[in-house]
């Protein structure tokens, strides 16, 4: 009984192993490419950026 325990943690350990080593890459992609589009639209250099087109408009 212990050993057939033993041998479907194992075997689970794995398989959750394999699927954080597929998938982290990919999430952490993810979550990279939001982070990247909400910290643009922030800040002094968006200040400075929308100061110019209202310049260059009028």
């Amino acid at each position: 009984m212990s050993a057939t325990l033993l041998q479907s943690a194992a075997s689970g350990l794995r398989i959750a192993l394999f699927a954080a080593l597929m998938l982290g890459p990919l999430t952490a992609l993810g979550f990279a490419k939001a982070e990247g589009s909400v910290i643009g639209k922030a800040g002094a250099g968006f200040v400075l950026f929308v100061s110019l087109q209202r310049q260059s408009m009028s």
